[in-house]
């Protein structure tokens, strides 16, 4: 037969196809004839022109491309492969695919090649290469099984990208991230500070920062001792996170925390935040404000938007504190209430961020019935502060450890109520002054406190005097003994509060407060909603003076 022709034949509408003629001799009675055979190869054609585009293809790829037998022997090695390994086509070919493994990656090799040759198709596999020159290789490889007609699975191809320079980017990164977050975590910290030791005031807190995202946010608590038996319990939680949180955290702190310490009542408090917050535009802040008072068993509470803060009684009975809540500070126009409510002596204050309480999958208010039902149950056998914040947190964040959002968690045990009270009316007239000071040694005398009673006389006889010049109304004198100090009150209707001034020689006033400042352990005056008071401290083993 001879060998086919291939040439162009013509169908009926005009149109040509590829036909491949074949020629053959034929011996007949009537002498040599000759046939041929036409056959339409218009579908083979096509076959070979996509292997060869098919061929263009994988040689030009960027990707390198190369098969293997499941024995491991290289069969097929593109130029992008030649590129990135630095072998050539001849020096790879016919060669283990072992020779790209570096040392200790062996078994590598195995394992992938035995899962090829179950029929498995490895999506996105990184790992390392090693080239020719022994440098080290960050690939993304995809591997598939190579099938013959039948289906028979005869080898693996392997498509690799280097994304050394993407995994170095990508290091680049977390590195940057990570210094970005220890910024924001140091710099909140230091603008979180630790919260002074309240003398009587046991707590125990726990700060867990987010581990997604930014990282950090701002949450905030402090303690502010206010002196005569009384203490500020603050939280806060500033929405967002990074570096703008922890500062707004920082400078919302820092005024909430001077503001406190000039006596401000809660919701008197909460009006001033909420004027520094709406000078800070796109925040939306939350904040609790407390004051216990030690000495009359109560305490003072406003809100702003904040969760609700519980109450673990020392019967360990558990509920939340009726504290009214306003919208969060920086709304602005809307007033913010105070509310005042007995709380036992040595109860448990559990303040918190939505961090500890807040999930994708429970409602707000199941998650806070199960913090109370896990405080129920932890208070119920053991009295440490310490070891319940450990499994107050181990109850709400099980197994994690590792927050979406920043938890805060606050436990705060309000002080023992004084050993012994007194208190007495009297009238602002000056004469009153003598009687005030006889209520005092009377009853220092009843405490057992004579030491004292001198300079309490003095220090209460000057405050006196100041009181009935400026009340209208009676005037309240209240003494405390606790296990630390004796605790006196002055109680007046006037609004206007003792100025700290340095009199000149000639002056006969002003020195009462030089006597305050130079014999008191502490002293200081707050304002109320029907006057003030002006209080001062002495330490019960402080000498005669």
């Amino acid at each position: 037969m001879g060998a086919g022709l291939e040439l162009s034949g013509l169908r009926r509408d005009g149109s040509e196809f590829p036909v491949e003629i074949s020629l053959s001799p034929l011996e007949t009675s009537d002498g040599l004839l000759v046939s041929a055979a036409v056959r339409d190869v218009s579908d083979r054609k096509a076959a070979d022109e996509r292997i060869s585009e098919l061929a263009l293809i994988v040689e030009s790829s960027q990707d390198a491309i190369l098969t293997k037998t499941l024995d491991g022997v290289i069969t097929f090695w593109n130029a992008a492969a030649a590129r990135m390994y630095g072998y050539t086509a001849k020096e790879a070919i016919g060669r283990h695919v072992s020779i790209l493994a570096p040392p200790g990656h062996e078994d590598e090799i195995d394992a992938l090649l035995a899962r090829i040759g179950r029929g498995e198709r490895i999506d996105h596999y990184e790992t390392l290469r090693l080239t020719s020159t022994g440098s080290l290789l960050d690939v993304d490889t995809l591997l598939c099984p190579v099938r013959a007609r039948d289906g028979a699975i005869t080898g693996a191809c392997a498509i690799a990208r280097d994304i050394t320079g993407l995994k170095r980017a990508q290091q680049e990164i977390t590195r940057l991230y990570e210094q970005q977050r220890h910024i924001a975590l140091t710099l909140q910290r230091a603008l979180m500070g630790s919260p002074p030791e309240v003398p009587g005031v046991q707590t125990a807190s726990r700060y867990l920062p987010a581990t997604r995202g930014a990282g950090v946010g701002g949450d905030w608590f402090d303690l502010i001792p206010l002196g005569a038996g009384r203490v500020g319990v603050l939280i806060g939680d500033v929405m967002g996170r990074g570096l703008e949180a922890a500062t707004v955290m920082g400078q919302l702190r820092s005024a909430a925390n001077a503001l406190a310490r000039t006596g401000m009542p809660p919701r008197q408090l909460m009006h001033a935040l909420d004027a520094v917050a709406r000078d800070l535009p796109g925040q939306l802040i939350t904040c609790c404000y407390l004051v216990i008072n030690a000495n009359q068993g109560e305490l003072t509470a406003a809100s702003a938007g904040h969760l609700p803060v519980l109450l673990v009684q020392p019967d360990a009975t558990i509920g939340q504190l009726p504290v009214p809540v306003s919208v969060p500070l920086g709304v602005g126009g809307i007033p913010h209430q105070e509310t005042t409510v007995p709380v036992p002596p040595c109860s448990t204050l559990v303040l918190y961020t939505d961090g500890l309480v807040e999930t994708r999958t429970s409602d707000l208010g199941t998650q806070i019935k199960a913090l109370e039902t896990a405080l129920r149950t932890i208070f119920a056998t053991t009295s440490s502060l310490e070891e319940a914040a450990d499994r107050v947190l181990a109850a709400l964040l099980p197994g994690s450890g590792e927050p979406a959002d920043d938890v805060t968690l606050l436990l705060a045990r309000t002080p023992a109520a004084p050993l012994a009270s007194a208190q007495t009316m009297l009238r602002p007239e000056p004469r009153q002054v003598a009687a005030g000071r006889r209520f005092a040694r009377q009853t220092l005398t009843a405490w057992q406190q004579t030491g004292l009673a001198d300079t309490v006389c003095l220090l209460v006889s000057e405050i006196l005097t100041n009181a009935v010049h400026h009340a209208r109304q009676m005037i309240g004198l209240h003494l405390h003994y606790t296990a630390r100090e004796v605790i006196a009150e002055i109680t007046d209707d006037n609004p206007q509060l003792p100025q700290r001034t340095l009199p000149a020689p000639a002056d006969e006033s002003g020195r009462g407060l030089t006597l305050l400042e130079a014999l008191a352990g502490t002293w200081g005056a707050r304002p109320s909603s029907t006057g003030k008071t002006v209080w001062f401290t002495l330490p019960i083993d402080a000498a005669p003076q």
